[in-house]
């Protein structure tokens, strides 16, 4: 068969899989075997050996303990000590229930690795305050999902691992690299919610600003603050490897739930574990079968194919970076994003190196991508996860998304075309 026809039985297979409502995972092993039954190359324990090794990875094991170690946290205090804390400080600005929304979303960012364990652990918080204050229902739920994405942008970063380990590169440069275009993000949110607020006159904290109450603050919550600090710091500083790092910030949050703050009992230890096994589960699973069906796609040599038509349509970088986020933003649309990277990585890898984009700068270009599709219906989960928080129906919060949508997307815009603000770090401390 030719390599146009073998894309056509694998897709297919896939698609419909998908339609069928067959669970990600699945799907990919259903369009696997197409491919073998359409081929009669391979046997099926070649992609079942595949499906072993895919997830038999040491950093992959940081994945479960990512997982493990936001849900601890959500449980644990540490969220509600950061929100305490960066409310100390902007607060008192106009809208600053908003600004203090996206600062605490980026501080747990470097804590979680996850963008719904973010939105959960935030939003469960600041949803109910922000709504007491008067503030618009589909502009708070909205803000939450957006500012929650930015969970997977800022490091550690769970779709940062599975990407580093499909294409074989450094999960601390990665790291290094998502700081500015995270921080970035979180900017353009901030400064769109102090606008917002201006117009729709929504005002700050009336509790005046005192150094003493601002100390207080920082001392209660010295436990959630120095969580990046030693898990960041420990990578960087060639203590301990991201999933090394991974396993630390459990063994920390455990510790500060269970016998610093008290917040965690037997009973919400039983619930973060069941919640924790079930996501993990759900992960493993895909990156098993993803990996089964890259080697499958590899070997009917398709990544070449596409990297080759892509490349015979324009030859220039501008123009195929630009289809690629188009593509990146579309599957993001209906796609997880770990299944979303193990699948078109592979792919688009080949594309972009032979242009000379950085894998690490690509790497961010594809997770900030997919962060978007977090936040883009039809199936972003953050919407579902926000419209949960705030007991209302997903309508609510995909009417107050667009504008999120559009700053997101012209953020995305910066980063991509923009090399240095993502490997400056990388260059820097690499």
């Amino acid at each position: 068969m030719t390599t146009g026809a073998i894309a056509a039985v694998v897709f297919i297979a896939l698609i419909i899989s998908l339609v069928l409502t067959v669970p990600i995972g699945f799907s990919l092993g259903i369009a696997s075997l197409a491919y073998i039954f359409a081929t009669d190359q391979l046997t099926l324990g070649f992609v079942a050996r595949n499906m072993v090794t895919g997830t038999d990875s040491f950093p992959i094991m940081a994945i479960p303990f990512f997982v493990f170690a936001g849900e601890l946290m959500g449980g644990g205090g540490i969220s509600k000590r950061l929100l305490d804390v960066a409310n100390v400080f902007f607060g008192r600005i106009r809208g600053g229930l908003a600004i203090v929304t996206v600062v605490v979303c980026m501080f747990f960012a470097a804590i979680s690795g996850s963008g719904p364990a973010t939105v959960a652990a935030v939003g469960g918080m600041v949803v109910p305050t922000m709504l007491e204050k008067g503030y618009d229902k589909k502009f708070v739920l909205a803000l939450i999902a957006a500012a929650g994405s930015i969970g997977v942008i800022i490091p550690p970063s769970i779709p940062m691992v599975v990407y580093s380990v499909t294409v074989n590169s450094s999960v601390s440069s990665l790291f290094l690299a998502g700081f500015i275009p995270g921080i970035l993000i979180g900017l353009v949110l901030i400064v769109y919610s102090y606008v917002y607020a201006r117009k729709a006159g929504y005002k700050g904290d009336t509790e005046p600003f005192s150094i003493g109450r601002a100390l207080r603050e920082v001392w209660r919550g010295k436990w959630a603050l120095l969580s990046p600090v030693i898990i960041l710091g420990g990578i960087y500083g060639g203590i301990f490897t991201p999933t090394e790092a991974a396993a630390v910030s459990v063994i920390y949050s455990l510790i500060i739930g269970l016998f610093v703050h008290k917040e965690l009992n037997f009973k919400q230890m039983l619930d973060v574990t069941k919640r924790s096994c079930e996501t993990t589960a759900t992960i493993l699973v895909v990156i098993g079968c993803a990996t089964g069906f890259s080697k499958v796609l590899t070997l009917g040599r398709i990544p070449t194919t596409v990297a080759t038509l892509l490349t015979t349509m324009t030859d220039s970088k501008v123009l195929i970076l630009l289809l690629i986020n188009l593509l990146l933003l579309l599957v993001g649309c209906f796609m997880e994003t770990v299944c979303a990277i193990m699948i078109l990585a592979p792919i688009l890898f080949p594309v972009v190196t032979a242009l000379g984009v950085d894998p690490i700068h690509f790497g961010i270009i594809m997770v900030t991508n997919l962060a978007i599709g977090f936040i883009t219906p039809p199936l972003g989960v953050n919407l579902f996860v926000a419209s949960r928080v705030g007991e209302t129906t997903l309508d609510v919060v995909i009417r107050g998304i667009v504008p999120f949508l559009v700053l997101m997307i012209a953020t995305l815009m910066l980063i991509t075309y923009v090399p240095a603000i993502s490997m400056f770090l990388p260059n820097l401390l690499g």
